[in-house]
């Protein structure tokens, strides 16, 4: 049974049982506490929770997500993977325990013939949690199973929970039973190897209290509304009804193992540690896929910093596997080939997704090489060290710098002979990993409990007016201060503002929240921020400027018409380069994000090389003459379906709900799906000044622009700039470049002139120096101080030039000066004294600890400095009398 027919039939089960089919949501997660969707329950935790009313009573989907915690164990067990398909079925405050039991039951043993999935009964066993009597009960009733099939776990096992206080319950876990040869007998209790689970069915009706234990909380009472949230692994599944051993050998991964064994040349099932890797590349590049489809690009942080690493692993991989040239030109059409039934973005976004993957792949090829010199000059100078061990140090820096795997360097290091400290190499990723941590609990910290959210939410949406409105009046449906609510707020308070309806513009789209104020009878608040905590709801951050503000008073909304002017034209802004950018570099160079406030507009595409001079002319060009063009804009709100079949533009990783808005500016000219503000004619936005380009990463650059009144200031500066320049040049503005680069030329000449007076004057100082040579013991010895020089360069080649002009006789020369404010020495000995045990970089650093500073350097030449310009005399009698000694 393929992959995509074990989706059918799940959704065509539940969906002939009442419930909704929900698209599977964005890799990319709307949860700020969650990099990416790691469970099918991530998208409907809302209405689980009961912070957003659910918009239906059950519902069923096949969700895409990304797990990384285990991403060290994949390839090397059954089940591990880091994208994997969840099926789920949810009741909110429907049908439970019994229903979904029997739900469950049904959809695994009904023949396939009859639409089922087709397990034999037998070969099943579940799990219970030890005080669930119901749920052990409904599965004695329900399916038959004898006692012995019914395990009963603890709260580490079958308890669900948030890990906060909030909604908790048992949960009930399917397992399939894979024979005796795989493990011993004894259920999923004895072997979790030979026993797979399939199906978790999650009974949420408990409302838990904080943490006793590992394992251990409060429960405070019943929820008011009992939920059901299960999950059925597509993967898993699919495994079992193929008959092969893993989820790497499955249709939708196999042919990505299949072609990377073929570029390697090796057969899978010949070697363990070749299987392993193969199936890396495999699980790696069709995560990579999933999440580039998803609008996610190659980083150094966050979800980026993700993807770069499974894409470097893979490349790790396949170069163990002893492939060192690039593959993921043929790795990457293998997997969306296997994939795009089932998800079609991944082939027509394709283009962007290649480009993405072929370019980092590069990159890491490249990054190899460097890391590769450095390894090996680091193996070279612990073999003449005369140990056996690569220090753990040099084994973290070429991780964490140059992002070289620690398993290439275990196995560069052993083809020559060494080992590597790897407790030390473990003790710094330990110290990187703790101090990551403590960083994303500190922010984690940072974020508000939603719940308090709940009440406001579950009166209605937030009526957004400000497409139409700047002023509107509502009513002060709530107030919350130190995340918690409160029935009022004085002067000077900081609190956040709930209102029914606002006109105020909550930060989404790139676009920055409105300023404003809300004010009433008795109050004037000032508006610091809005922003959309839950869905659907709209929160203002405000400072009580004067009076008291409570609970259910009349209050109006008021947008500073200024800066919502400023806003709106950056907005529209960053629609016309948008469009002229796709009209001047093709349909490939895609927004990845944007940001945008009054007066200035910013714009992240995708994209690996810098534009040049006359493409940003022809970009800036091309957006000027729509504004001069006055296009029309034009906000609809149409399905979802309807707007992509218009052709609207839509951000990639972006989740939009079913009903979008499109804004048109000249028709089809642009079209994209967007909330934001914006002018009603595009000669309103006044004028684009493009004032920079450049890379943000090796696959995407960053457009910034001034918008407006803004662009003409700074158009008007440059003005003023270029007035000045041709009176003070007397040359007529078209002639400025050439007359500027003439007064380069000159300046360059002359300062060749002066540096070649400089080091003639430096030369004639040599003799009379050299002269100064006083005897200690068997060494000719200049020891001076020189004044003032422009710089350490010059110091140097007077004490060189005085070195040389002592001849062959063992000789030492010091010579300090201040330069620019500050002393230096430089200490210079040739091989005679070397050879007698003068080392200029003792000598240096003895000089360096009088003038307050350091110094060193190698045996015949070693620089010295510090802060005590006075200092300089005894500095050098230090060096005299090192050497006397």
């Amino acid at each position: 049974m393929q992959t995509a027919d074990i989706r059918r039939r799940w959704l065509t089960y539940f969906s002939d049982r009442g419930h909704t089919v929900v698209p599977s949501a964005s890799l990319v997660s709307d949860d700020p506490t969650l990099l990416f969707t790691v469970a099918g329950m991530v998208p409907f935790v809302p209405y689980l929770t009961g912070l957003v009313p659910a918009p239906y009573d059950r519902a069923t989907s096949v969700q895409k997500c990304i797990r990384t915690l285990d991403i060290e164990e994949v390839g090397k067990t059954t089940r591990h993977g880091t994208f994997f398909q969840m099926n789920g079925n949810f009741s909110f405050g429907d049908y439970f325990k019994e229903q979904a039991i029997a739900y469950a039951w049904e959809l695994l043993t009904t023949s396939e013939a009859d639409g089922g999935l087709g397990f034999d009964p037998k070969d099943l066993w579940v799990t219970v949690y030890e005080d669930d009597d119901d749920a052990a009960r409904h599965w004695r009733t329900i399916a038959g199973l004898p006692e012995h099939r019914i395990q009963r776990m603890g709260k580490a096992d079958n308890y669900w929970s948030m890990g906060t206080p909030g909604p908790a319950g048992p949960d009930s876990e399917v397992f399939f039973d894979r024979g005796p040869e795989y493990g011993r007998e004894g259920g999923p209790a004895a072997d979790d190897n030979r026993y797979i689970e399939i199906w978790n069915l999650v009974f949420m009706q408990w409302l838990r209290g904080a943490s006793i234990g590992a394992h251990d909380f409060e429960i405070l009472g019943e929820l008011p509304s009992k939920n059901i949230d299960t999950g059925m692994g597509l993967e898993r599944v699919a495994f079992l009804k193929q008959g092969v051993e893993n989820i790497y050998e499955i249709d939708q991964v196999r042919p990505v193992l299949d072609m990377a064994a073929a570029l390697s040349g090796r057969r899978y099932g010949a070697d363990p540690e070749d299987d392993v890797r193969m199936r890396v590349v495999a699980d790696h590049v069709r995560s990579a896929l999933m999440l580039m489809s998803d609008g996610v690009t190659p980083s150094n942080e966050g979800r980026g910093y993700i993807l770069r690493r499974l894409l470097r692993r893979s490349v790790r991989s396949m170069r163990l596997l002893g492939v060192d040239t690039a593959t993921f030109g043929e790795l990457f059409p293998a997997s969306r080939d296997a994939m795009k039934d089932a998800y079609p973005e991944v082939e027509t976004s394709y283009d962007r997704i290649g480009r993405l993957a072929y370019a980092e792949e590069e990159t890491f090829l490249r990054t190899l090489a460097s890391g590769t010199s450095i390894l090996d000059l680091a193996v070279t100078k612990t073999k003449g060290a005369g140990t056996g061990e690569l220090p753990g140090d040099t084994a973290f820096l070429l991780h964490d710098t140059f992002g070289f795997p620690i398993d290439l360097t275990l196995e560069m290091a052993e083809e020559a002979g060494l080992s590597v400290d790897r407790s030390a190499f473990d003790a710094l990723m330990l110290e990187q990993r703790t101090m990551a941590k403590a960083d994303a609990k500190s922010k984690k910290t940072l974020l508000a409990d939603l719940s308090v959210y709940s009440a406001f939410r579950a009166a209605g949406e937030t009526v957004f007016t400000g497409y139409d409105y700047l002023d509107t009046d509502s009513t002060i449906l709530g107030l919350i201060v130190d995340g918690a609510s409160v029935t009022s707020a004085s002067s000077g308070d900081i609190a956040e503002v709930i209102l029914a309806e606002t006109s105020l513009y909550p930060e989404s789209g790139g676009q920055e929240a409105d300023a404003g104020s809300i004010i009433g009878t008795g109050f004037d608040l000032e508006v610091l921020d809005v922003q959309r905590p839950v869905k659907g709801l709209v929160s203002h951050k405000v400072q009580v400027r004067s009076g008291e503000v409570g609970v259910g008073d009349a209050a109006t909304s008021v947008v500073d018409r200024e800066w919502r002017r400023g806003a709106t034209q950056a907005h529209s802004a960053t629609h016309l380069i948008h469009a002229a950018l796709r009209q001047t570099l093709g349909d490939e160079a895609h927004q990845a994000g944007s940001y945008n406030r009054a007066g200035y507009m910013r714009l992240d595409f995708n994209w690996t090389q810098p534009l040049s001079p006359a493409t940003r002319s022809e970009i800036e060009e091309i957006s000027n003459n729509a504004i001069r063009q006055n296009l029309e804009v034009e906000t609809r709100v149409m399905p979802l379906a309807e707007a992509k079949a218009l052709g609207a533009m839509a951000l990639f990783g972006e989740k939009y709900s079913e009903t979008v808005r499109v804004v048109d500016i000249g028709g089809p000219w642009s079209r994209e799906l967007c909330a934001g503000t914006h002018v009603g004619r595009s000669s309103e936005v006044g004028l684009i000044n493009l004032v920079s380009e450049a890379s943000i990463g090796s696959s995407n650059r960053r457009i910034e622009s001034l918008v407006g009144i803004d662009a003409f200031r700074d158009l008007a500066t440059e003005r003023a700039i270029v007035g000045q320049l041709t009176s003070t040049l007397k040359t007529p503005r078209e002639q400025l470049p050439d007359r500027i680069g003439e007064l380069m030329a000159s300046l360059k000449a002359a300062e060749k002139k002066i540096a070649e007076f400089e080091s003639a004057a430096l030369s004639q100082r040599v003799p009379a120096l050299a002269d100064t040579a006083t005897r200690i013991g068997e060494l000719s010895v200049v020891s001076a101080s020189v004044g003032e020089l422009a710089s350490a360069d010059d110091l140097r080649a007077l004490a060189q030039g005085v070195r040389t002009r002592l001849g062959s006789d063992a000789a030492v020369v010091a010579i300090a000066a201040e330069v620019k404010g500050k002393p230096a020495i430089i200490v210079a000995t040739n091989d005679a004294a070397r050879q007698r045990g003068a080392k200029a970089g003792v000598l240096a650093r003895a000089a360096a600890s009088i003038l307050g500073g350091g110094g060193g350097g190698k045996d015949d030449l070693a620089q010295g400095g510090g802060t005590d310009v006075a200092a300089i005399p005894a500095a050098l009698d230090a060096v005299t009398g090192e050497l006397a000694r």
